[in-house]
Parts: structure tokens; C-alpha cells; sequence
């Protein structure tokens, strides 16, 4: 399995019925954080709805909506806090859900949130599924519910509307629909700054699709300037598939380009106006430097340098989950995407608690683990999964009582 290559692709009617047992363990998940994150809220005498949809990022999300942009808050040490640095996509959605029903801005997160979590597990679910099949594609999706920081799935975060519109977008990489990527990958380039990822594989797949397409001549092969990926799925050549691609292409940056650009004229800073936002909440890419500092001061004191232990080994599993990836040969959409995700997420310069958060979105990384559970006796698979969701669901509730997402 090379580059754009991948297994036959399974019938496509019935599509929601094939994602339904992934579906259903995703919702029976989340339905268990959720009631954890209740219960010791209640035990706390907070409120567990105003943890997922009234604090940190989500408050951001909420003026932006209710007041548009310009709001900032300028702190003791200088640091200017703008509502620029978050993307107009979820507010944009959180004032259209506030305008056409009687929910508030929050609510409107919240719903967005839940709908775009189980749009993102059937994404994920697809994809798993075009490249290792139904099972792992099953294991895929509970393996990404399972997560540590799950919970952040069903907060008024952007995370789970973009981790589906890039899961998307993907598979219609994978599947040979440009246009349909393109236009995802514009969407997620206006939910968060990593939508850069999304275009890089866009841009990477198209690219690579059309070398293979002039290897293809050169060897005399029978070539329609179709879509090989297309061709080697069974899938039908379909004619003005170059100029999709193209399409598909200059369809893609224009969601995160345009934002970016509107921020540098809105300033008056100029194309590069957006990075001057973002250095605002000391936040950049130093390429890791900063987050390396940060686990080395760890070891300055005791019980610290446990959890400079625990920094360092999931930054080395997290590295270990992308090289195994690269030895089973995923797709090459799916290798560039998490290797940008992954890049951005480790070195970024501040905010070193949100990391954890900010590679949710890098699902791919997990393939090669579903792809273990689903060659295991289905007890054993079961039992390692239900085990981490009842750790997950705990671990989720204790951190949105205490630190919570920065």
C-alpha cells in the first residue's frame, strides 16, 4: 500500500448503516463522560454544563459571535489577549443556530459541538475503514472517543468541527472527490490555524496524483489524464478529473489565506498581521525549543521530574505512533496531514498543557493501534477499550473541575 493507495473501497449505499456500530460505541462513550463530568460537578457544586460551554476558549468563541471581532484584554505584562487569534467558523455557526432557534450563543456551541463530534467519528470511521477496513475502522473511532482529553469532544471547542471537516476531507482525498476536498479543506482552513494541514494534504495528494498520471504516459500505460487512485479502486474514471484537481486545489487555502489576510487588513499589520495576534498571547512556532525548556525544568525538582518522565514519553509515543504509520505505508494524504498537525501541535511555543488538546485532531496517529485491536480476539479488544473509557471518563471529569483545557 503506497501513497494514494488504498483497499477497495466498500459500497457506498448503506454507508450509514456500515458506520453504525462505530457510531453507537462513540455515542455510548461520550455518553459516559458526560455522565462522570456530572456526577463529580454535582459532587463539587458546579455546574458540569457551564464547564463544557461557559469557560477558557469557549467564552472567546461565544464574543466573537454576540460581538464580533475587535474585543481584546490587555494584561499586567503587556500581553494583549485579541479576539483575532480564534476563527470565524464556530461563531459564525453559534450565531446561526442563536438566530433561527431560541438557544443562546453558548447553547448554539454546544449543539454545534455534539453534531460536529459524531460527524468527526464518522469521518474517522471512514477513513480507518477505506484503509484497513470496517473492524479497524470501528477501533479507530473508540480509540479516538477514548482519548485522555476526549471530553474536549463535547466542549464549545472547535476541535471536533474541524477534526470532521478535515476526517472529511481526507476521505474525499482518498476517494478521488477533488472539488468536495477542496471545499472541506476551505472550511477547516476557517475553523482553526492548523487547517493548514488539510491543505498541505490536499495540495500533497493532487500534486503526487498527477506525477503518477505522467509516470502512467511515459510508460505507455492506458491513461485517460484520469484519476489513477480512481482507477486502482474500480471506481470510474470520470472525464475533466485533472481540472477537478486543479479546482480542488485553488479551492483549498482559501478559507485559512482569506481569514489570515482579512486579520493583516483589519490590523493594519499587513499579510503578517495574524502572527502579531497570535505573539500577543506569546504564542508562535520556535520548533519546539520552548516546549523542550519547559520538560527540562521539569528535572530541576522532585516529584516534578515524574512529570517530566510522563512529557517525555508521550512525546516519544506520539513520534513512535507517526514512524509506524510511515512503515505501514498510509496513504500519503494521511502522513503529510498528521505530520503537520503533529508539527504545530509539539512546537508551538506556549500553552504547553493545551498540547495534549491540540493533537486531537491528528487522528491518523491511532491507526496503527486500531489496526492491533482489530486483529485481537474481539473480548480482548473489548476489555482493553471499555478499561480505558472508564479511566478516560474519570480523568475527564477531574481535569474540567480542576486545571481544564488552558
Amino acid at each position: 500500500m503506497t501513497d494514494l493507495e488504498t483497499r477497495a473501497a466498500p459500497p457506498r449505499a448503506g454507508a450509514l448503516r456500515r458506520a453504525a456500530p462505530a457510531l453507537a460505541g462513540y455515542v455510548a462513550v461520550r455518553a459516559l463522560g458526560l455522565l462522570a463530568l456530572f456526577l463529580w460537578s454535582a459532587a463539587r457544586d458546579k455546574s458540569a454544563y457551564t464547564l463544557l460551554t461557559a469557560r477558557w476558549d469557549a467564552l472567546w468563541y461565544v464574543r466573537v459571535a454576540e460581538l464580533g471581532y475587535g474585543y481584546e484584554v490587555r494584561l499586567a505584562n503587556g500581553d494583549v489577549h485579541s479576539n483575532l487569534a480564534f476563527f470565524p467558523l464556530l461563531p459564525w455557526l453559534e450565531r446561526l443556530v442563536a438566530a433561527v432557534s431560541p438557544l443562546s450563543y453558548a447553547d448554539g456551541g454546544f449543539l454545534v459541538s455534539l453534531v460536529s463530534s459524531l460527524a468527526a467519528a464518522w469521518g474517522v470511521f471512514a477513513v480507518a475503514d477505506r484503509v484497513y477496513g470496517r473492524r479497524a475502522g470501528v477501533c479507530a473511532v473508540l480509540l479516538w472517543a477514548v482519548l485522555p482529553v476526549g471530553i474536549v469532544q463535547s466542549m464549545a471547542y472547535s476541535e471536533s468541527l474541524f477534526t470532521a471537516l478535515a476526517a472529511w476531507s481526507l476521505y474525499a482525498v482518498l476517494t478521488g472527490r477533488w472539488v468536495t476536498a477542496g471545499t472541506l479543506a476551505l472550511f477547516a482552513g476557517l475553523t482553526r490555524p492548523v487547517g493548514l494541514a488539510v491543505v498541505a494534504a490536499v495540495w500533497v495528494a493532487a500534486l503526487a496524483s498527477f506525477a503518477q498520471d505522467r509516470r502512467a504516459a511515459a510508460a505507455g500505460e492506458r491513461s485517460t489524464q484520469g484519476d489513477a487512485l480512481e482507477a486502482r479502486n474500480g471506481a470510474p474514471v470520470r472525464p475533466g478529473t485533472p481540472f477537478r484537481r486543479i479546482l480542488g486545489m485553488a479551492l483549498a487555502p482559501l478559507g485559512a489565506a482569506g481569514y489570515v489576510l482579512w486579520v493583516g487588513h483589519h490590523t493594519g499589520k499587513g499579510p503578517l498581521g495574524y502572527l502579531d495576534v497570535q505573539a500577543g498571547w506569546r504564542n508562535g512556532f520556535d520548533g519546539g525549543w520552548a516546549f523542550a525548556r519547559f520538560v527540562a525544568e521539569k528535572f530541576t525538582s522532585f516529584p516534578a521530574a515524574l512529570a517530566g518522565v510522563g512529557l517525555i514519553i508521550g512525546v516519544a509515543s506520539v513520534v513512535w505512533l507517526y514512524v509506524t504509520g510511515v512503515r505501514q505505508r498510509q496513504p500519503l494524504p494521511l502522513l503529510v496531514y498528521t505530520g503537520v498537525v503533529t508539527a504545530l501541535a509539539l512546537c508551538a511555543s506556549s500553552y504547553f498543557g493545551s498540547k495534549p488538546r491540540l493533537l486531537l485532531p491528528a487522528f491518523p496517529l491511532l491507526l496503527p493501534l486500531a489496526l492491533a485491536l482489530a486483529k485481537a480476539r474481539i473480548r480482548r479488544s473489548a476489555a482493553v477499550l471499555g478499561g480505558v473509557a472508564v479511566a478516560s471518563a474519570v480523568y475527564g471529569a477531574f481535569w474540567l473541575n480542576g486545571s481544564g483545557p488552558p
